[in-house]
């Protein structure tokens, strides 16, 4: 039976018609070659301009730890505020990037949902090689939630407790936790600010060399 092949709308073009409006977007599972991707795009942006904003979109099951630690290292440390923003789903790895983000800049949608849990693991082997890998998940697992305690403004106890279950929250209950400082109330809060070039809010979708239709030879 043939099966039908759809084109997918978000594309590489898409992707890269935002990234060059210094928006990044994480859609789907987070895992090592997407990752990889978003962290060396973040670098990338840092070094073209250390003062503009960056925006991380966020629309995830969740996925990939070490990928998730490795995005977040790297926002730590390039010197552009990184905005958050979940779109519709922000699971696990999607929650743990929308609170990672710049402090005071950190948005949800209004109707978006965001689910917290310590994730799962799968431990077998001998018994040395179960007790290294259960150590090594104590290890991951206290990292990531006294990070998302330190983020949210909870008590690493408090954290712990709601992470044991599935939690999920509204935007509305995750700003109250602290994942997010805002809900999304206008366009002008989720659109990078580009600071080198001196633009006004209306500007802002504007790039380098955009004077208007046909400056470079296009109709």
């Amino acid at each position: 039976m043939a099966t039908e092949r759809t084109t997918p709308m978000f594309d590489r073009r898409a992707r890269e018609h935002l990234f060059a409006r210094r928006i990044l977007v994480l859609d789907g599972p987070l895992d090592d070659d997407n990752g990889t991707l978003l962290l060396t795009q973040m670098l990338t942006l840092a070094a073209e301009d250390a003062r503009a904003d960056i925006a991380l979109w966020i629309h995830s099951p969740g996925g990939s730890v070490p990928s998730m630690l490795a995005i977040r290292d790297v926002m730590n440390l390039i010197p552009c505020e990184v905005a958050t923003l979940a779109l519709g789903l922000a699971c696990s790895a999607g929650q743990f990037l929308l609170s990672s983000g710049t402090p005071g800049r950190r948005y949800a949608m209004p109707h978006a949902r965001v689910l917290m849990h310590q994730g799962s693991a799968g431990i077998g082997g001998s018994a040395v090689e179960v007790e290294v890998q259960a150590h090594d998940l104590r290890h991951t697992v206290e990292t990531v939630l006294g990070l998302i305690a330190a983020d949210t403004g909870q008590p690493y106890e408090r954290v712990y407790e709601d992470s044991l279950h599935d939690r999920w929250f509204t935007a509305p209950q995750a700003l109250e936790y602290g994942f997010v400082d805002h809900v999304v109330e206008s366009f002008d809060q989720v659109i990078p600010q580009r600071h080198r070039f001196g633009l006004t809010p209306a500007g802002w979708g504007r790039l380098p060399g955009d004077d208007g239709p046909g400056a470079d030879g296009d109709a």
